[in-house]
């Protein structure tokens, strides 16, 4: 299959599930930054009783996860498969939750919640983030723009869970030499600090890999590049990041 024909045999096979209402393709292939062996993310909204055995039974080769067993939030689950030869994530999405945190985010409301890989966690406005982006392909979803009261009040909480992050490093890990330690944690406080950039710009995040860039803070690698186990070059290396840090901040608002 070239494709478009793949693209419609997945959606279609999605869209006739029991309680699905919607299908979209996220990722870089939603956003045309994908390269040649980039994956296909789906997303699969429905509303009331959604089975993951209906999706095993569609025969496709790959592991189909229970509902919440991704972490039970707003990555409520999903599946990683291979598809005519390609690797295929689906996402599962309750339409119910995603219209929830959609009338949150227009008042400026959210969480935090971890995910397991993502450094600095995700915000509970990420469902949000993803109507607004990615491409609906079966049915009808809205497709928000960013609510200012939400560019008030994310900014802020990001920026706050950075300075806490360098806090601790410089008590904690820089003393003891703790080089893997303190590496960790600046690359945790720049994730954080470009959510509080984009978010300050009114910019939808749905991941981490392109991050850094975007907030135009990739010259955290040079400092993670120049740790080494002396409490003075970490010491250096924390206030060296924390310029960084401010400085893109700064430019954002």
């Amino acid at each position: 299959m070239n494709d478009e024909t793949f693209l419609a045999h997945v959606a279609d096979n999605l869209a006739a599930l029991p309680a699905a209402q919607a299908v979209t393709l996220g990722g870089s292939r939603a956003q045309n930054t994908h390269g040649p062996g980039s994956d296909w993310d789906f997303a699969v909204y429905y509303r009331g009783g959604f089975d993951p055995a209906d999706l095993r039974a569609v025969g496709w080769d790959g592991e189909v996860s229970e509902i919440g067993a991704w972490g039970g939030g707003v990555f409520n689950g999903g599946a990683w498969l291979t598809i005519d030869g390609r690797q295929v994530d689906v996402h599962y999405r309750d339409l119910d939750a995603a219209e929830h945190h959609l009338a949150e985010a227009w008042q400026g409301r959210f969480h935090w919640e971890p995910l397991m890989f993502h450094l600095a966690g995700v915000p509970s406005y990420l469902p949000v983030a993803e109507l607004a982006v990615n491409r609906v392909l079966r049915g009808d979803l809205p497709r928000p723009e960013y609510p200012e009261a939400l560019r008030a009040a994310a900014p802020p909480m990001w920026r706050g869970r950075a300075e806490l992050t360098l806090r601790y490093t410089r008590g904690a890990f820089v003393p003891r030499g703790q080089a893997t330690e303190v590496a960790g944690a600046l690359a945790t406080a720049a994730m954080e600090t470009a959510h509080a950039v984009l978010a300050g710009r009114g910019e939808w995040v749905t991941n981490e890999k392109q991050l850094l860039r975007r907030a135009g803070l990739r010259d955290v690698d040079a400092i993670v590049a120049g740790l080494r186990a002396d409490p003075g070059v970490l010491a250096g290396a924390v206030h060296e990041a924390e310029a960084l840090f401010q400085a893109a901040d700064l430019a954002s608002k």
